[in-house]
């Protein structure tokens, strides 16, 4: 054998190269160039983006039955969602036919009974609907200012509501906008019926400063009023028409050493977040006009005079 092709490299035990701690703080060197050159200059943005693109793929390929699992879970529940809905709106729509056919019922008995009794058949008042522009200026007062005037013949007193109850009243009214003043502004006032005793009273507002509650005052302090009576209105003012939902009772303070109780009314029409509302015409509008005292009668506060007899 030739001497020449004999492997004279020594064995991989006896070999040597740079010590460990040499390639350690090379590695180490490189690492927090590498770590500064790419905060600094991001000479690897390139590389990260590259590796992106060709991985994104594989994340979309992988994601796909997550992605599956969890559309199926939604459309399950909102499947269930909606076919509870459906049971409870067809429960609500039997109910509300229902009440439709009660009043049905109600509305011709009490026109033929209406007719028995030779009464005037109830008002119609006429309703045109309006859109709140902004709360007045003055910070001690609650009204508001809505997009109808003297134009659409909105005239003084007229009744606003929307569709949780009496709003307010009319107090003022300009060419093409008109004032508002609020169930809960402290110079307001509105005649209540009480549902459950049928007991007529009247509603103020400004109970207690900035809550937004109505008192009922110069109530006994035996009056028969519970927590939770409904109140609305009673019809005989003729301003708002019968029916109206003005309040719910909430507190009743009977006091001992006073004859009147303190309630204390919670609107059911909240003003706040309102946007658009009714403003109904007056009842008074269709109501027959008040018969002028007799000429013979004398003015209220003063003496008949006497004759004078000739003898």
């Amino acid at each position: 054998m030739a001497l020449g092709t004999l492997d004279r490299t020594p064995p991989p035990f006896f070999r040597q190269g740079p010590s460990a701690l040499t390639k350690l703080c090379f590695c180490s060197a490189l690492a927090l160039f590498l770590m500064v050159a790419d905060a600094r200059f991001r000479i690897t943005q390139p590389i990260r983006a590259t590796a992106a693109t060709m991985l994104y793929p594989m994340q979309r390929a992988l994601l796909v039955p997550v992605e599956a699992i969890a559309g199926g879970r939604s459309w399950f529940a909102g499947l269930a969602s909606a076919t509870a809905g459906e049971q409870a709106a067809h429960r609500e729509l039997v109910r509300q036919s229902e009440r439709a056919m009660r009043v049905d019922q109600l509305v011709q008995e009490n026109t033929r009974l209406r007719a028995l009794l030779d009464l005037r058949p109830t008002l119609n008042v006429r309703a045109q609907t309006a859109e709140l522009l902004y709360e007045a200026a003055d910070p001690y007062s609650r009204k508001v200012i809505i997009d109808r005037g003297v134009t659409n013949n909105v005239v003084l007193g007229s009744p606003v509501i929307n569709e949780a109850g009496v709003l307010g009243q009319v107090t003022r009214v300009y060419l093409q906008s008109s004032e508002v003043t609020l169930l809960t502004d402290r110079d307001a006032a509105i005649p209540v019926l009480n549902k459950r005793s049928g007991a007529r009273s009247a509603a103020f507002g400004g109970a207690v400063a900035a809550s937004g509650l109505l008192e009922m005052r110069f109530m006994a302090g035996n009056a028969d009023v519970q927590v939770g009576d409904v109140l609305t209105t009673s019809g005989v003012d003729g301003v708002y028409p019968p029916g109206l939902l003005v309040a719910t009772v909430q507190a009743v303070d009977r006091k001992v050493d006073s004859g009147f109780a303190r309630i204390l009314l919670k609107p059911a029409a909240l003003p706040d977040g309102v946007r658009h509302v009714l403003v109904l015409e007056p009842t008074g509008v269709q109501l027959p006009p008040r018969p002028e005292p007799a000429a013979s009668e004398p003015a209220p506060g003063k003496a008949p005079q006497k004759k004078a007899v000739r003898k």
